[in-house]
């Protein structure tokens, strides 16, 4: 008698690669493909690297959404403060909804489903376009897309786009650390030193770093009533201040009555790196794509790649640094 075999294990809907249209097949099949940091491979679309896996939410947002004036956006590059900032956002917009910060939705749900990524969690059901009419404005969306890869409704609607850049080197160590959490049973660590070779070449997720943060550092100076550039040090500095300016920008500046009621404070605390880290649904809890919750917790630092990079990969990693940026008038 054979004995029973475990099933297989679930893949996450993460690794899963979705079959595309023959359309959408043709154009991958067309494009520049490298070896990708988690699994898939990354495919230079449009000039940036995206992976297998993303595509096709990548082009299924390009082609249906709409995005509507109240719309928020927030773009980020890959580890840089992202859930910090979703957090914020959320409970800034919403606060007339949410009066009592002790029954905040912040306190049950992760950040990531209260502001879903358009490619990455709104998309990713090629049979089934998502009714977003529903939703009660002002919507809140989030997206890793680079500028020239944005849906044109968003470009052209009038909405709000809040933008969030981190200095490359925490940003670089932060998405080492992230992706090695995501990689297949079996398939090992990726090292340091080739993640950084990947790195240094543009060649990640939504890369080039310094094309992405460019396109949107020139977007914001060009039309600041509609595109507000952040760097999460900033954000760390002078949080009080950095809100403020937020809540400014999008058209909902806080009140004398709640700077009295120190509304500023406690949703700076609400959303802290402390307290969001040290709730039961981030320390246990899955996104529906089957990441874990704690994978987006681990030290919100800045200058954590003193810890991990060499003297040279840190001049290195300066020196494209510096090139790229100059004469943008923008500096890490």
């Amino acid at each position: 008698m054979k004995t029973p075999q475990p099933p297989p294990p679930v893949v996450p809907r993460y690794l899963q690669e979705n079959e595309p249209c023959q359309e959408d097949k043709d154009l991958i099949s067309s494009l520049p493909t490298e070896r990708g940091w988690i699994g898939n491979s990354l495919h230079k679309y449009q000039g940036f690297w995206q992976a297998t896996a993303h595509m096709q939410g990548v082009l299924a947002c390009q082609k249906h959404f709409r995005a509507l004036e109240s719309d928020i956006i927030l773009v980020t590059t890959p580890k840089s403060g992202t859930t910090w900032l979703k957090a914020i956002l959320f409970a800034l917009v919403k606060r007339a909804h949410y009066l009592d910060l002790r029954r905040h939705p912040l306190l049950t749900e992760n950040p990531h489903v209260l502001v879903p990524s358009l490619e990455l969690d709104v998309y990713t059901d090629k049979q089934v376009l998502p009714d977003l009419s529903s939703l009660a404005p002002p919507r809140l969306f989030s997206t890793h897309l680079p500028y020239v890869s944005l849906p044109d409704s968003v470009k052209h609607s009038g909405c709000k786009v809040v933008y969030l850049c981190r200095d490359p080197k925490d940003a670089f160590v932060s998405l080492w650390h992230f992706v090695n959490k995501l990689r297949p049973v079996g398939s090992g660590t990726m090292s340091l030193y080739e993640a950084f070779d990947k790195f240094c070449r543009g060649v990640s997720s939504f890369g080039p770093f310094w094309d992405h943060v460019l396109g949107f550092w020139k977007e914001s100076l060009k039309r600041p009533e509609s595109a507000f550039f952040i760097k999460f040090e900033e954000m760390k500095q002078e949080p009080a201040l950095q809100l403020r300016r937020l809540a400014e920008f999008l058209g909902c500046p806080f009140s004398p009555e709640e700077e009295t009621h120190g509304i500023v404070d406690g949703i700076l605390r609400l959303c802290s790196f402390d307290n969001l880290s040290n709730l039961v649904v981030n320390k246990s809890g899955k996104l529906p794509a089957g990441l874990e919750n704690s994978a987006f917790f681990r030290k919100g630092e800045v200058g954590d790649w003193t810890n991990y990079l060499t003297t040279e990969m840190v001049k290195k990693l300066d020196s494209i640094t510096q090139d790229k940026l100059h004469g943008s008038g923008l500096k890490f």
